[in-house]
């Protein structure tokens, strides 16, 4: 049985969805899910691109509210930005929590989510891993 991880953030444009997707094709045993506090119903292209340049996009991701999975229990749940951390929901079931905040490439050149998709690479994925060997 996988373990199941949410990351959120503002937007679910494009920090949470690069998590979802290194979360899902780099960590045995755990299913990733993301969603935004606000989300903006798109996925950013350069996202997109950057993970297509990885061979690690999947065509089911996409921007969603938290609504869309309160049918899943969490093991994990991450917030990759400040706001998310803020105001993060209170879940049904004690749910532990990690914060790691990475900066918004959002409006930048693609050089900039080549370079959040190496930081959260680098960062989030031992931090994730660790936290929930704990658990």
């Amino acid at each position: 049985m996988s373990k199941k991880v949410l990351v959120l953030c503002t937007g679910n444009s494009c920090r949470s969805i690069i998590a979802e997707a290194l979360i899902n094709n780099h960590l045995k045993g755990l299913e990733a899910y993301s969603s935004g506090v606000k989300p903006s119903g798109r996925v950013n292209p350069n996202a997109k691109k950057v993970l297509e340049s990885h061979n690690e996009w999947d065509d089911n991701y996409h921007s969603k509210t938290l609504d869309t999975l309160s049918h899943l229990d969490f093991d994990l749940v991450v917030t990759v930005c400040d706001h998310a951390h803020e105001t993060c929901p209170i879940f049904e079931k004690p749910t532990p929590k990690l914060h790691i905040s990475f900066e918004d490439p959002d409006g930048k050149e693609y050089d900039a989510f080549e370079a959040t998709y190496t930081e959260i690479k680098e960062l989030l994925l031992p931090q994730v891993q660790k936290a929930l060997e704990n658990n």
